[in-house]
Parts: C-alpha cells; structure tokens; sequence
C-alpha cells in the first residue's frame, strides 16, 4: 500500500506565506506527476499546480506568481510554496501522486493524501 502524508497547513495573515509538504511512502517504485489540489467549503476540488518527474511545472491562473511547486525525487516528496496568501486561498490543500509500484510495469496508481488545512485571515 502507498500513504501520502501532508504537512505544514495552518492560519495566516493575508500576505503570509506558509509551505505544504507531502511524503509519499510505502509500495513504491517511481512517481510521475505530483500535484497539490485545494477545495473550499461548498467548492469543488481544483488543481492548484503539477509537477512532472522531470520538474516541469503547470500552475493555476489564481496562483500563478504566487505559489510555487517543487519535488525531491529521492524522497518521494512534493512541497508547495504558498507566498502573499489570500483569504481566497483557504481550503483544504490536498496532494497527490501517480505512483509506479513495479519495476516491469507502466501502470499507475493515482493516491491521495489526507489534507492539510490552510486558512488566510484578511
């Protein structure tokens, strides 16, 4: 099995900055795309930013300039660099990983992890 643990969620300040981490563990042999999507309450999920194996980047229009999205191959783990945050940022920031659990196969399997809270005060 694969867990994906989130961390580093919390209230700040409008124009804080706050950083997300996600560690993936467990059956794993590679991880292609990386991705932290949010939802606020009464929202649908979203795609906030990817990030592919080889560390290209896609972002939201919402927070593009803003956030930044990096990953550590070695250790499994996608961070999310949260700067000049907006009460409109709130919402329960979600990771998630499309994990590579055998060596002889292409297949992936899509985990999530568990959800952080972040919440922006004006």
């Amino acid at each position: 099995q694969v867990q994906l643990i989130e961390s580093g969620g919390g209230v700040v300040q409008a124009g804080g900055s706050l950083r997300l981490s996600c560690v993936a563990s467990g059956s794993i042999f590679d991880i292609n795309d990386m991705a932290w999507y949010r939802q606020a309450a009464g929202n649908q999920r979203e795609l906030v930013a990817v990030i592919t194996r080889s560390g290209t980047t896609e972002y939201a229009n919402s927070v593009k300039g803003r956030f930044t999205i990096s990953r550590d191959n070695a250790k499994y783990t996608v961070y999310l660099q949260m700067s000049g945050l907006k009460p409109e940022d709130t919402a329960v920031y979600y990771c998630k990983a499309e994990v590579l659990k055998y060596s002889d196969s292409p297949q992936e399997y899509d985990y999530w992890g568990q959800g952080t809270q972040v919440t922006v005060s004006s």
